[in-house]
């Protein structure tokens, strides 16, 4: 059984933020030349780092929706932001790279980081008393 957040904001923010990690992993798999550009020259393996980042993706997606896993899975998620930052930054210095998107694109991309360590952050820090009993016996779900 899956137990989720009662309150209805965290449980839609924990719910999509497990179905964005998990389909973003996969599309690691699925469109591998999508990513490889963004990978910062210093790094070696760019494929095979492309891959790993995917794994930790899907993993961290899912291990956010299990109960035990849930806050673990948030720093998880937290660090990958982190370490995924520097190809962040090399698309917003190599516009070059990517003539399908904007200047503007590459750098709010730069920006998300912060709202996706949010959203990991909010959407799996462990609920408290007070909140699950202001969110009323809307019950687990399936």
């Amino acid at each position: 059984m899956l137990q989720l957040p009662k309150q209805l904001p965290r449980r839609l923010a924990l719910l999509g933020l497990g179905v964005f990690w998990v389909v973003a992993g996969v599309n690691h798999f699925l469109t591998p030349d999508f990513y490889v550009p963004m990978m910062p020259p210093y790094l070696p393996a760019h494929l095979e780092l492309v891959y790993v980042s995917g794994v930790f993706e899907i993993i961290g997606g899912i291990l956010a929706l299990v109960p035990r896993t849930r806050t673990l899975a948030g720093w998880g998620l937290i660090a990958l932001l982190i370490a995924i930052f520097p190809a962040n930054v090399h698309m917003a210095l190599s516009p070059e790279l990517f003539p399908d998107m904007s200047a503007g694109v590459l750098y709010a991309r730069l920006l998300f980081q912060a709202v996706f360590i949010a959203w990991a952050y909010w959407a799996t820090r462990p609920e408290t008393q007070e909140s699950a009993e202001q969110g009323g016996e809307l019950g687990a779900a399936t």
